[in-house]
């Protein structure tokens, strides 16, 4: 399908170009036809921080999902491996790759903080906005250079614990419930939820999709980043990243 038609109809939303992009800017690409979409800080420098599954390495998830995760791996079109990033494909967990590797030949989007409610309902796809505000952008980019250090954000999965979720912790520092529950990215949740949201009227399903975001969660709270990692990793055990 066109992509220009795509922007027209609304269908993805967003796009900025990169002389307009920031430090701490969580930014996405669509990938595999505006199916999916990977998630990252931008940190400057043409640096990007992102949560990353690894070539090969099994989600899990039982969907159509499990085929198409391998998008999230960092590839520089046209110059592999990238002369910045060297060889990634193998890689997982919290890593950082230039921007070009990280967009893999796709546009960048911004994904909006303190949405309103009815702008967020008026979304035509989850996974672009949040009605949760941002951190300042020094925080932001603080707490994705602890998680890139230490390689602190558990394992990737691409329903409960994936490259928008990573984005948005790093951007708001929000976790749900007391036992810290990952998986709350809005492209996961409307995965997750598609089989019975089917079954509602088209503004029943935008409900609920408000009412399950982060921003909106009355069980979701702020956690220090020092609390979120693994102690051995806070110890001095962290495997390397670029």
């Amino acid at each position: 399908m066109d992509s220009h038609f795509l922007e027209k109809i609304g269908f993805i939303s967003n796009q900025i170009s990169r002389d307009k992009l920031k430090p701490g800017d969580h930014i996405y690409s669509w990938r595999n036809a505006y199916i999916y979409s990977h998630h990252g800080i931008y940190i400057g420098d043409e640096k990007v921080i992102h949560f990353t599954c690894g070539g090969g390495l099994e989600t899990g998830t039982g969907t159509f999902l499990d085929k198409i995760v391998v998008s999230v791996i960092p590839n520089h079109k046209g110059d592999n491996p990238c002369s910045n990033c060297e060889e990634q494909l193998n890689l997982e967990g919290v890593i950082s790759s230039c921007l070009d590797c990280f967009l893999a030949g796709g546009n960048i989007y911004l994904f909006e903080y303190s949405v309103s409610p009815a702008a967020f309902i008026a979304k035509p796809r989850r996974g672009t906005c949040t009605i949760a505000p941002s951190d300042p952008c020094d925080e932001v980019i603080s707490r994705a250079k602890y998680l890139l250090l230490r390689n602190g954000f558990g394992d990737y999965h691409a329903l409960e614990n994936n490259c928008e979720d990573f984005a948005i912790y790093c951007k708001t520092s929000l976790l749900v419930g007391k036992d810290y529950v990952l998986g709350r990215g809005g492209q996961a949740s409307s995965v997750s939820a598609a089989a019975w949201l089917a079954q509602l009227s088209p503004f029943g399903s935008k409900a609920i999709q408000l009412f399950a975001d982060i921003g909106m969660r009355k069980d979701a709270i702020k956690v220090p980043v020092e609390s979120l990692v693994p102690r051995a990793y806070a110890t001095g055990t962290s495997r390397n990243r670029r």
